[in-house]
């Protein structure tokens, strides 16, 4: 069976591990690129979610190699936007998941 794994900051990195996830933490686009790069060619990995600021600030040539693997696959989680608020970062995720702006209240 293949495993996910989540390259995020280490802000949100206890939410993805709380869900179950096998979770790297990543300061800088730089730490997450090495990350990344060592996961492409681990067998057991299937999915490896990494956030979309990381993913936009790639080298040409791991990109590439992205671009010509079909496994594992690769895909962006939204990154939180300066000055939102947990919660908000939080329903939007949900909102592009299942379809429905979820409130959260304090």
């Amino acid at each position: 069976m293949y495993k996910v794994v989540i390259i995020t900051d280490p802000e949100s990195a206890t939410g993805f591990r709380l869900a179950g996830s096998d979770v790297l933490e990543a300061e800088d686009s730089v730490t997450a690129s090495r990350l990344l790069s060592s996961l492409l060619h681990e067998d057991e990995t299937g999915i490896i979610a990494v956030r979309e600021d990381f993913l936009a600030n790639l080298d040409k040539s791991l990109y590439e190699e992205i671009e010509r693997c079909y496994h594992p696959v690769i895909i962006p989680i939204p990154a939180p936007r300066k000055g939102d608020e947990v919660s908000g970062y939080v329903e939007r995720l949900l909102r592009r998941a299942i379809g429905y702006n979820v409130v959260m209240r304090s």
